[in-house]
Parts: structure tokens; C-alpha cells; sequence
């Protein structure tokens, strides 16, 4: 085992501390690999009864995969792929598991943390938790099985997935993210009569539509998940739109399907570019492939989808 995960058992419980505490645990490979392993291995031990995960230091679970190692793998190593199948096989090893997995889903969870702890048995969230899919900032969609989860929870669900929205631990247990909150009742403001405008503009199964209404509504919160949306790849959002409209009928290892076979189109479109300007370089201007949302051929999306 390497020393980016801790394994250990106490009593009859096992635990796994995800441990990269500098890059708030970004998982790599060999950390999901490592995880599986020890997954499939305790679920055949009749002494483990339950496993929890956890991350180390203070800032968070896990902000999600390595996207730099990964954008950085897509133009040089043909098995660039490996790394998603590795991570929702593994995504998908947690929801069906035999026995109980609790995870602690303190500070930063997001991206593919939120595809490690979210998908567990028991999710618990704290006064703390900061949660969010922030693919569509860097030219992806949010993956890793969430979109079940977001495609069933109505507009806000949508808001989430396509501007790449923060939330609360509150939010998430509304959200079907979560279920219980360490710390007492918490605050859930993508649920507040405040944020009533959410349910106004996310109506429409047009992207465009929906940047429109944002944009021209009298709520300042609205119009700034306008210019938020407007300011994500276009065509990762028109791609997150549809198929969070399919998720909506889907089970959670099809959702899982549905993301390897659209990363195969999406990720050479504008990740690379996106994780390079968010990430690496740090100018947050990235060059998205189309000018805007309206600029998106309608063939190149439902080429995406052809699978």
C-alpha cells in the first residue's frame, strides 16, 4: 500500500483515511485502486462488519480526482480513460457494498470526493462542509454518478450541475447527497424562499433558455448565476443539460455508464484547456472551444451521446 491511504481495522469496523492532506487528498490512481482492493477484500472478511472513510487534515474530505495529472495524461498516454473506469468502478463498489459505509464528509468535498462519500450508505455532513461538482468550470460535466442524485432533485439540481455551484452539508441532505448532520440543523440556502429563483429559471431544457432567464431576472443572485453559467464551457454545458434529462430515468451504474462513454467526447473538446486555466496557469480566461452557449452545433451534443 502507499502512503496516500491509511487502512486500519478497530474491533470489527474498518477504516480508510484518504490521506494527501496538501492537496485536500486529490485522488490518483493508485489510490483508487488501492481503495478497491481493500474494499473487496474486507468484504470477504466475515470479521469487518462496517468501513468508514475519512480525510486527513483540516481543510477537507477530498476536492476531488487529480485533473491536472489527468489533463496532463490526455495528450500524451493513449490510456487516459483508465483512470475514470478505475474511479467508477469504484464509485460503483461503495453503492452496492454488503456491509455499511459510513462516510465523514467534512470541509472540501467536491468532484470526485463527493463520488467516493456520496454514494454510501451513511453520509454525514458538518457545520463545515462545502460541497460542489465543479466540472463545467474546467470544460467537463459533473460525473461520477452524481447526476442520479442531481437529475431527481429538480432546479436546483440543475443549477448545481451547470454552473458549478457551492453548497451547504444542509443543502446536500436536502439534495439526497447526505443523510444526517453532525452538527445539529444546518443552513440551506438553495432551499430558502430567497433563492425562489432557481425554480424560475431552470425550467426550460435549453441551455440557452435558461443563461436568458437568468440573465434578465430582477433577483441579482439569478443574474450572477447567469454571468457564472455564462462563463462555463458551453459545450460542457449543453452536454450536462441533456444528460442530466436522461439520469433522470436511469439507474446509478447506467448514470456511470453514461459518464465514461461521454467523457470519450467532452474531455478532448475543452478539459484540457479548462484545467490549464483554472489550475495550472491560474488566468481564469480560459479559450473555450465556442464562443457561447448559443454558438454550440446541436450535432456535435447528440454526436456525444451516440454511444
Amino acid at each position: 500500500m502507499s502512503d496516500q491511504i491509511v487502512t486500519e481495522v478497530a474491533g470489527s469496523t474498518a477504516r480508510v483515511t484518504l490521506n494527501r492532506p496538501e492537496v485536500i487528498n486529490a485522488l490518483t490512481e493508485p489510490m483508487l485502486t488501492e481503495m478497491h482492493e481493500a474494499l473487496v477484500r474486507w468484504g470477504d472478511d466475515d470479521a469487518i462488519t462496517a468501513v468508514e472513510f475519512l480525510g486527513a487534515g483540516h481543510r477537507g474530505f477530498c476536492a476531488g480526482a487529480d485533473v491536472r495529472a489527468l489533463a496532463a495524461s490526455v495528450g500524451s498516454d493513449p490510456s487516459w480513460l483508465r483512470f475514470l473506469e478505475t474511479e467508477y468502478a469504484l464509485n460503483i463498489l461503495i453503492a452496492d457494498y454488503p456491509k455499511p459505509i459510513t462516510t465523514h464528509l467534512r470541509g472540501v468535498t467536491m468532484g470526485g470526493g463527493m463520488g467516493l462519500g456520496c454514494h454510501a450508505a451513511r453520509r454525514i455532513v458538518y457545520a463545515d462542509t462545502v460541497m460542489a461538482m465543479p466540472e463545467t468550470k474546467i470544460g467537463f460535466f459533473p460525473d461520477v454518478g452524481i447526476m442520479h442524485q442531481l437529475s431527481r432533485a429538480g432546479a436546483v439540481g440543475r443549477h448545481i450541475a451547470l454552473t458549478s455551484a457551492t453548497f451547504t452539508g444542509g443543502d446536500a441532505i436536502r439534495l439526497g447527497l447526505a443523510d444526517e448532520s453532525a452538527d445539529g440543523d444546518l443552513p440551506a440556502p438553495l432551499f430558502d424562499d430567497s433563492a425562489a429563483w432557481i425554480e424560475e429559471c431552470y425550467a426550460s431544457d435549453d441551455p440557452v433558455e435558461i443563461a436568458r432567464a437568468l440573465e434578465s431576472h430582477p433577483d441579482e443572485a439569478a443574474r450572477e448565476a447567469g454571468r457564472a453559467l455564462r462563463a462555463r464551457s458551453p459545450f460542457a454545458v449543453h452536454v450536462t443539460l441533456r444528460a442530466l434529462i436522461r439520469a433522470q430515468s436511469l439507474t446509478l451504474s447506467e448514470v456511470l455508464y453514461q459518464d465514461l462513454r461521454l467523457a470519450e467526447s467532452v474531455i478532448p473538446v475543452d478539459f484540457v484547456e479548462g484545467v490549464r486555466a483554472l489550475l495550472v496557469d491560474k488566468d481564469n480566461s480560459p479559450k473555450w472551444t465556442h464562443e457561447n452557449l448559443e454558438a454550440v452545433p446541436l450535432d456535435l451534443v447528440n454526436a456525444a451521446f451516440a454511444y
